[in-house]
Parts: structure tokens; C-alpha cells; sequence
């Protein structure tokens, strides 16, 4: 198994879904980076040679990853097993990770979703989504922007979700979150981009993780998925890698402020 290396090393040239070395010298901090869609999406980064930091609580998804990661590649990525609700802790890390050098890239896809009447949910546990799902991503992208506008380039990409065009039930806590965070884009975007620094959503549709597991009928949820989409197949990992890497890259530079649907064409508003 390959073992975690210091937070340092530089970038290898490597063939990722935007082409040979597109992520490059790239500083990478990613919530959410080991478990679900973001597996995939850390080795595709690293394939095309940026430095990814993960950061993620769930240690078993993180050795998964890790005995995923080609020995190659293995050195430019950090897995940092963190608690997101613990926000002095997430500070001192993302300082300490900032300190001698800026953060290109944030991705704030980290996200708990539980499912259940809104009425049978508590404040506690109410404010407990909006932490991890939104406040998370508030800490990452103040620890970043510094940096970020002092070098005059960054991508901020955040994962909201399909569910903000349905209001699906049963979701309420975690619908709210994410039209939280594309308000945040749309802000950031407006704000951030007399820096050269870019801010951007991605909507995932239902892809297969485990989120979906929470379902009570998985056969009729999976039909009810592909009545709705026009491309006939589930989505897969490399589907959203493919949308990261891109709106991570130079050649998104002129896109911001948006909320790209990789949903094989549910939701086309």
C-alpha cells in the first residue's frame, strides 16, 4: 500500500481527463475527496499533475483511496482526516496548509444528507447540515483567497446538487444547504473575479453512491432516474471528474458565476 506522504513535493506531468499535465504545479484542497464522487475525481486530478490535499473524516474511504492512488502519484497527495464540524481545527489545518505557498484550486463538496420529515428534525441537527455542508466550505475559501488574489488566478468549484430543482421531500436541510452554496457562487463569482480567481457549481444528478442508498426502493428510484434523464444511463465518477478538471482548468478561465447540470440532461433550465 502506497503511505501518505509529508505536505510537500511538486508536480509531475500526468495524463488527466483535460489532457497531459492540465492541473500541473496546481495546489488542490478538496472536502469530501475520498468517498462518493470525489474518489475518482482526486485520482484524475493527480493523473493530471496537480497536488491534491483531501480532506475527508470517513478513514475507511481514505485508505480506499489511498490503495487506489499509483505509486507515481502518490507523493502529491495529502489525505487529512478531518472533522469539518470542528472548525478551529479545520482553521489551523488550511493555515498550516497555506503558509509558505497559495491554494490554486478549492472544491467544496463535502455534505451530509440525512433524510426525514422536516418537522422531525431538531435545530441541532438542522444547524449540523448547514455546518458541514456550507460553513465548511465558508472556512476553505476565506483560507484560500489571500492567495488566490495576491497570484491572480483560482478556481472555487462547489458541488450543490440536482435536488434544488425539484425541492425534493424529505431533504429539506440538505436542499437549503445547496441553495446556499449556489447562492455563494454567484457571489463569489461577482466579487472574486476582478482577481482572476473564478467561482463555479456543478449539480450532480442521481448518480449511483451512497446516498442513494438511503432509498426504500432502489429498482423503482433506478427507473425513476432514467425516465427522467435523456441520456439512458446511470452517471458515473468519471462524468463528474471530467466537469471538475474542466472548470479547474486554464481553458475555463472565462466561465464563472454558473451552475453546470452533469445530470445526462434531467434538468435543463
Amino acid at each position: 500500500m502506497n503511505r501518505v506522504s509529508p505536505m510537500t513535493g511538486g508536480a509531475a506531468q500526468g495524463q488527466g481527463a483535460q489532457g497531459q499535465g492540465a492541473l500541473a504545479g496546481r495546489r488542490v484542497l478538496y472536502t469530501g475527496a475520498s468517498g462518493g464522487l470525489g474518489h475518482q475525481t482526486t485520482l484524475d486530478m493527480l493523473d493530471a499533475g496537480a497536488e491534491v490535499f483531501a480532506l475527508d473524516r470517513d478513514q475507511s474511504k481514505n485508505e480506499s483511496l489511498l490503495a487506489d492512488t499509483p505509486d507515481d502519484v502518490a507523493a502529491r497527495l495529502h489525505l487529512l482526516e478531518m472533522d469539518l464540524t470542528d472548525q478551529d481545527a479545520l482553521t489551523a489545518k488550511l493555515a498550516q496548509i497555506t503558509d509558505n505557498k497559495p491554494l490554486d484550486v478549492v472544491i467544496n463538496n463535502a455534505a451530509i444528507y440525512p433524510s426525514k420529515p422536516f418537522e422531525d428534525f431538531t435545530m441541532e441537527e438542522l444547524r449540523l447540515v448547514h455546518q458541514v455542508n456550507v460553513e465548511a466550505a465558508l472556512i476553505c475559501t476565506r483560507a484560500a483567497l489571500p492567495g488566490m488574489r495576491d497570484q491572480g488566478w483560482g478556481r472555487i468549484i462547489n458541488v450543490t446538487s440536482i435536488t434544488l430543482t425539484g425541492g425534493w421531500e424529505n431533504l429539506a436541510p440538505y436542499v437549503q444547504s445547496k441553495g446556499s452554496l449556489l447562492g455563494l457562487t454567484r457571489a463569489w463569482a461577482r466579487e472574486f473575479g476582478k482577481w482572476g480567481i473564478t467561482c463555479n457549481a456543478i449539480a450532480p444528478g442521481a448518480f449511483p453512491t451512497d446516498a442513494e442508498k438511503i432509498h426504500p426502493d432502489p429498482d423503482g428510484y433506478r427507473k425513476f432516474v432514467l425516465d427522467h434523464q435523456a441520456v439512458k444511463r446511470r452517471g458515473t465518477p468519471h462524468d463528474i471528474a471530467a466537469a471538475i478538471l474542466f472548470l479547474a482548468s486554464d481553458g475555463a478561465g472565462f466561465i464563472t458565476g454558473q451552475n453546470l447540470a452533469v445530470d445526462g440532461g434531467w434538468n435543463m433550465t
